[in-house]
Parts: C-alpha cells; sequence; structure tokens
C-alpha cells in the first residue's frame, strides 16, 4: 500500500514519518519524501487512525483524496529535484510530466487550483528557501549556490532571492546566525 503524507521536506521528516509507523507496529515501511509504502494494508487498517492523529501532531497529513496526492508527489518530486540538482527551470514543463505520466497543463491546472500558486511558483520558493540553508552554512559562495540551484547567473539568483526574501543573498548571508563550519 502506498501513502502520501503532506508537509514532508526533509530528511528528518521521513525519519519522523518512519517512525511513528514502527512505533505503531508497521515494521515492513518504506518511506521517501511525500509517500509511505508498506504491505498488507488489510492488517493494519486499524492502526491508521492512530497514526493518522500522530501524523498531525507533527505537523504531517495523511492525504487520502486523489487529487491531493497527485499535488503532494508534484511538491515531492520537486523537492527532491532541488536538493539532488535534478533538473532547471527550463525543462519543468517536461520533468514534472515525464515522471507522473500526465500532461503538464493537466498539472499545472490541478496544482494552481489547490494550492493558489503555480508550480512554478512553488519551485522558485523552494529553490529559495534551499538557498538561504545553503548560505547559512557559509560554505559557498553566492556564485556557486546560485550555480548549484541551476539558475543561469548569479545576478538572476540575486534578484529572485530578493523579490522572495526582500534581501539581497549578501545581506542574507551577513546576517546568518549559523557558524562557519571553519570557525568552529
Amino acid at each position: 500500500m502506498n501513502l502520501n503524507i503532506k508537509n514532508m521536506v526533509c530528511d528528518r521528516c521521513i525519519s519522523a514519518v518512519q517512525n511513528i509507523f514502527i512505533n505503531n507496529g508497521i515494521e515492513d515501511v518504506h518511506v521517501v519524501l511525500g509517500e509511505v509504502q508498506f504491505e498488507n494494508e488489510g492488517q493494519y487498517q486499524q492502526q491508521i487512525e492512530t497514526i493518522q492523529s500522530e501524523l498531525l501532531k507533527e505537523g504531517f497529513e495523511l492525504v487520502l483524496n486523489e487529487e491531493e496526492q497527485l499535488v503532494n508527489q508534484i511538491k515531492s518530486l520537486l523537492i527532491e529535484a532541488i536538493h539532488q540538482k535534478q533538473f532547471s527551470i527550463d525543462k519543468l514543463s517536461d520533468f514534472v510530466p515525464a515522471h507522473l505520466n500526465k500532461s503538464y497543463a493537466s498539472l499545472s491546472q490541478l496544482f494552481s487550483k489547490m494550492e493558489g500558486k503555480t508550480i512554478e511558483q512553488f519551485m522558485i520558493e523552494h529553490k529559495i528557501e534551499r538557498a538561504k540553508e545553503l548560505l547559512s552554512y557559509g560554505e559557498l559562495t553566492i556564485s556557486e549556490v546560485s550555480y548549484s540551484l541551476n539558475y543561469s547567473s548569479p545576478q538572476h539568483f540575486s534578484r529572485q532571492f530578493k523579490k522572495i526574501t526582500g534581501v539581497t543573498p549578501s545581506s542574507f548571508e551577513h546576517n546568518s546566525k549559523r557558524k562557519k563550519l571553519d570557525k568552529i
């Protein structure tokens, strides 16, 4: 059985969700961003209500509606791609349909209807969040961050960063509270 789960965005989320399933007696579980896979659906039907309650306490939500599942798959696909540097915005209309076997027009329309923003807007927001994370580590320059997130230039990255956050990447970098690894 495959269950989709909203708000899974990182490895810690995967671990937290996996622990919830294991603590409820479902040991043969495989968790990836946005999805939980396990065997013997009928055997665990009783635990699903308890699991759903525990997921909510941790900020996750079990997705049962088919349209919500599809939107959740799009989000998970994009978040994973951003972290693994798999695509550029120019290829977004090819990337998403290739993984979900549906037309980009229908996926885009559904996503916008359910989320109130386009797939592109969602992707840009998550790229900027990833950029903030990378800049706060202090290991990469602004140029390196921009290219690692497949921006065409550091200038384009800086304009988009400022548009989303209200500050420039260099200003964000200087005000970051995180210690640089080489200063620890």
